[in-house]
């Protein structure tokens, strides 16, 4: 998981930078998504076949001024689907 908050005014342009970035990756993921949230946050989601531990590529760091802050990265192992 990629997240950033763009600098101010930058939103769609942190947007589109993102999405590209994540067309990029190589090799693919299994499934991407890209999302938004208020204050101009960005989210990418990405799924692989691999271990936990496993060398992945990741989007890099934004140019100097898009963001607003650092990127925060998360990785996540799924344990599957919810009820329901």
């Amino acid at each position: 998981m990629w997240e950033a908050r763009a600098a101010q005014g930058r939103g769609a342009e942190l947007l589109e930078w993102a999405a590209a970035r994540a067309g990029e990756l190589d090799p693919e993921p299994l499934r991407g998504e890209l999302l938004r949230a208020p204050q101009d946050r960005v989210l990418v989601l990405t799924w692989w076949d691999a271990a936990y531990d496993a060398d992945l590529p990741e989007l890099p760091e934004p140019e100097a001024g898009l963001t607003a802050r650092p990127v925060h990265r998360w990785r996540f192992e799924s344990l599957g689907p919810t009820g329901g």
